[in-house]
C-alpha cells in the first residue's frame, strides 16, 4: 500500500500537523485569555465555566504550516487560502465582539465567491445511483450554495465539547483511509484531508471533555469550508463515487440543520435564533457530556464504515444498510424534542 501524497509520507504530514496545531492551540488559549475572548456560560450554554475562545487560530496556523511544508501552490490552493483566511478574520471579530448573522452571510457569499470564481471550483454534475445530473451555468452558483450551507452546518454543530472537532476529524480520516485502500493519493483533496486531520486532532486534545479552549467561530467556519471543499474537490476523483458518500459522511450536521430550520419554522421563530434543541442538547439529556460525545463518534463511525465499504465497491450492499440505519436514526430522533416538543403536548 502506497503511503506518499505528492512525494511526502501521510503519517509525517499528520505528526507534524498534529503537533503543530497543539502548540498553537495552547498559544492561541493563552491570547484568548489575555486579550478577554472568553465564552461566558449563559441559559443555553453547555458548559459551565468561562473558557477561552479562538481556538480556530491553532487549527488554521497548522493547516498554514501543513501547505507550506507538504501542498502545491496553484491557484485554486491560493483562493482557498484567500477565503481561509477572510473567514478566519469574521471568526476572530465574531468571537470578541458577536456580529450580525446578516453580515456574517454576505462574508460567507464572499469566501464562496472567491473559491468558486477566482479559484475555478465548480461542480458542474452529480453522479448518482449510475444516473448523471448536470447543472450547466447554475453549476456555480449551486456550489457556492453547497459552501455556504457546510460552512453553518459544521458552525451549528459546534454546541458541545469536542463535537465540532470529533466529527471533523472522522470526516478527514475516513477520506484519508478512502484514498489509502484505492491508492488515490494524488488529489488536492486527499493532500488537504491529511492535513486537515492532523490539525483538527491536534486541537482535540485541549477540547475533548472537559475543554480547555473552544474553537468559536473562528475554527468551525474554517472547518465548515475545508470540508466543503474536499467534499466538491472529490467530486472530480475517484475517491467521491457519488453524492451519496458525502452525504453519508456529513450526515449528523445535515439532519442537525434540517431539524433546527424545520423546528424554529414549525414554532414561529426566526431561523437564525439559537436554542437548546439540538441532538446534542437531547443526547445531553440523557447521558453525560463525556457519553453524548462518544455516542456521536460512535454514530458517524457506523455511516464512516458505511462509506468505505460503499467505496469499495459494496454498493447495493451498504445503500440497503445506510438507508435501514437512516431510518433508525429517524425513529430515535422523532422520540425527542429535536422537531416536536413532546413535553408541551404531555402537559395539555
Amino acid at each position: 500500500m502506497n503511503f506518499n501524497v505528492n512525494g511526502h509520507n501521510v503519517f509525517l504530514i499528520v505528526i507534524v500537523t498534529f503537533l503543530s496545531s497543539f502548540i498553537f492551540v495552547y498559544l492561541a488559549r493563552k491570547i484568548a485569555t489575555y486579550i478577554g475572548a472568553i465564552d461566558v456560560p449563559n441559559a443555553r450554554s453547555a458548559h459551565k465555566n468561562p473558557t477561552p475562545l479562538l481556538g480556530g487560530i491553532g487549527i488554521f496556523l497548522a493547516f498554514l504550516l501543513g501547505y507550506m511544508l507538504f501542498g502545491e501552490e496553484n491557484t485554486l490552493m491560493i483562493s482557498i487560502l484567500m477565503a481561509s483566511f477572510l473567514i478566519l478574520l469574521l471568526g476572530i471579530f465574531d468571537d470578541i465582539k458577536p456580529i450580525k448573522a446578516k453580515y456574517k452571510f454576505l462574508v460567507h457569499i464572499a469566501v464562496a465567491g472567491i473559491v468558486v470564481f477566482y479559484g475555478g471550483l465548480s461542480l458542474n454534475r452529480i453522479d448518482m445511483f449510475q444516473y448523471e445530473l448536470y447543472f450547466g451555468r447554475l453549476g456555480p452558483y449551486i456550489t457556492m450554495l453547497i459552501i455556504i450551507a457546510t460552512i453553518n452546518a459544521i458552525n451549528l454543530i459546534d454546541g458541545l465539547d469536542g463535537l465540532c472537532a470529533g466529527i471533523s476529524s472522522i470526516y478527514f480520516l475516513t477520506i484519508g483511509i478512502i484514498a489509502l485502500i484505492l491508492n488515490n493519493l494524488g488529489g488536492l483533496d486527499i493532500i488537504l484531508s491529511f492535513i486537515m486531520l492532523g490539525s483538527t486532532m491536534g486541537f482535540l486534545i485541549h477540547n475533548f471533555p472537559p475543554a480547555k479552549i473552544f474553537m468559536g467561530d473562528t475554527g468551525s467556519t474554517f472547518l465548515g469550508l475545508m470540508i466543503s471543499v474536499i467534499m466538491l474537490l472529490g467530486f472530480k476523483t475517484v475517491t467521491f463515487t457519488s453524492l451519496l458518500i458525502p452525504l453519508i459522511l456529513l450526515l449528523l450536521p445535515i439532519t442537525d440543520t434540517l431539524f433546527a430550520i424545520i423546528r424554529r419554522l414549525i414554532n414561529k421563530k426566526p431561523i437564525g435564533e439559537a436554542d437548546k434543541e439540538h441532538i446534542h442538547h437531547q443526547l445531553l439529556k440523557r447521558f453525560s457530556k463525556r457519553n453524548t460525545i462518544m455516542v456521536i463518534y460512535a454514530i458517524n463511525i457506523v455511516f464512516s464504515l458505511i462509506t468505505i465499504f460503499y467505496a469499495l465497491g459494496y454498493k447495493k450492499e451498504m445503500i440497503i444498510f445506510y438507508i435501514l440505519l437512516m431510518f433508525i436514526f429517524l425513529y430515535l430522533i422523532f422520540k425527542t424534542n429535536v422537531l416536536f416538543n413532546h413535553n408541551k403536548k404531555e402537559k395539555k
